[in-house]
């Protein structure tokens, strides 16, 4: 069912989506940084490999054509020569790497030079960087630690960073929240910080204030027309008395009284609008309260009382009983007004239904709540829209829940949710 206050789905606290994003940018950061530094090392390291192996054939070469013999490390045409080695130009000399792992040698990198003029042997001598291998492997396990370390460290500071503009944004969240609510007077206040939060609050607050002066005169403005308009109400019911009877003096005394009905509908707004209204408890059987205002309107409406065999019983609840028979007769007068029979009221436990066959609430009443002096969709008849509005006041008056949707087979479906026990002296009501 739709209720008159919008309902917050489930969120995630801001501070965890900040301290999420925190951490992905971290990770991200640390992923970046490591290949970086892993992609450098391993080609600083091959490079340094072929620059010893390049050095080393020049010293090996050397030392054969002086002495004859093989320095350690060099070989002569090696089965395991790269084949881009084999052939290398005559006094020139080559590298290559080479990725096979064999054992613990490799990965490798040769190099390459012909001892003297073309056919002579291929002198070849093999670097391994296995070590180099393992130094790398090392530095790659020291940067992940690593990572891990300042991501765990850098987490909880998020967490902390983000708590903090979280509750400076619940507390601006708080006060909007209260001022839909209805209380005029809540501010956010001053908000530390000389930021996008701090300027929201003071937003919120001139909004607030700009907000509170509007509704003020409005319901200052309610209050004297309708004051003003009860005398000149009651001076005209007394003229008609004067009459002769007749249908002039029949026609004449029905609008009178419903200009007066009129006028009593906003003098009691604009007591519930001041806060002015206060209830009267008692100890009462919700069903009789119930079947006494069905009877008092007059009207063709059924009144249904749950079975404790096949429902909740219905209990003694402790409110206001002449608000309660105002709220349930404004309900079935809307229901017979706007809506069409059969209506039925159904009291369950705490609980009063109170439903027509009509064509139903229009979306936006359901969406932002009954409006004075607006009827929604012309199909539900004409009004001036203050029996809702009446009987909203006077819920939230007595603690209590009222709920407007439409049935699924069509129909206007208004639901009064009494509490289990009426809101103490410091409780909202």
């Amino acid at each position: 069912m739709h209720s008159f206050h919008r309902l917050r789905p489930a969120r995630v606290p801001l501070r965890w989506k900040i301290a999420a994003l925190a951490a992905a940018t971290a990770c991200l950061v640390a992923v970046a940084v490591g290949l970086l530094v892993h992609v450098w090392t391993a080609q600083d390291i091959r490079g340094r490999a072929e620059m010893r192996a390049s050095n080393g054939v020049y010293s090996a070469v050397d030392a054969y054509r002086r002495t004859g013999t093989l320095t350690d490390g060099a070989v002569l045409d090696p089965a395991e020569l790269p084949y881009a080695l084999r052939n290398p130009a005559d006094g020139d000399r080559h590298t290559a790497y080479d990725g096979s792992v064999h054992g613990n040698v490799g990965p490798s990198v040769w190099a390459a030079q012909r001892v003297d003029g073309p056919g002579s042997p291929v002198l070849a001598l093999q670097i391994n960087m296995s070590t180099d291998r393992h130094e790398l492997f090392r530095l790659d396990v020291v940067m992940a630690v690593a990572s891990l370390i300042a991501l765990a460290a850098a987490t909880p500071l998020a967490v902390y960073g983000a708590g903090l503009i979280g509750r400076r944004l619940g507390l601006v969240s708080e006060t909007a929240g209260r001022i839909s609510a209805g209380d005029l007077d809540a501010r956010t206040g001053h908000v530390k910080g000389r930021d996008e939060v701090a300027d929201i609050a003071a937003t919120v607050d001139l909004m607030a204030d700009s907000l509170s002066r509007q509704l003020r005169t409005e319901r200052r403005f309610t209050a004297d027309v309708a004051h003003e308009l009860r005398t000149p109400v009651g001076g005209l019911l007394a003229t008609a008395d004067l009459l002769p009877p007749g249908e002039t003096e029949d026609l004449l005394r029905a609008r009178v009284r419903d200009l007066r009905g009129l006028v009593e509908d906003l003098l009691e707004i604009s007591r519930l609008d001041a806060g002015a209204e206060q209830p009267v408890r008692a100890h009462v059987p919700l069903d009789a309260v119930v079947s006494e205002a069905v009877a008092r309107t007059g009207l063709d409406t059924a009144v249904t009382v749950a079975d404790a065999r096949t429902g909740p019983t219905v209990e003694t609840v402790e409110t206001d009983p002449r608000r309660l028979e105002r709220i349930i007769s404004n309900l079935v007068n809307n229901a017979h007004r706007h809506g069409a029979a059969p209506v039925r009221v159904t009291v369950e436990g705490h609980s009063v239904v109170v439903r027509d066959h009509g064509p139903g609430f229009p979306p936006d009443l359901l969406r932002d709540g009954p409006r004075r002096f607006y009827t929604g969709a012309t199909e539900r008849g004409t009004g001036h829209g203050l029996g809702l509005t009446i009987a909203l006041g006077q819920a939230r008056l007595l603690g209590a829940e009222l709920l407007l949707d439409n049935a699924p087979d069509g129909g206007a479906v208004a639901t009064l949710r009494l509490p289990a026990r009426p809101p103490g002296p410091e409780e909202p009501a």
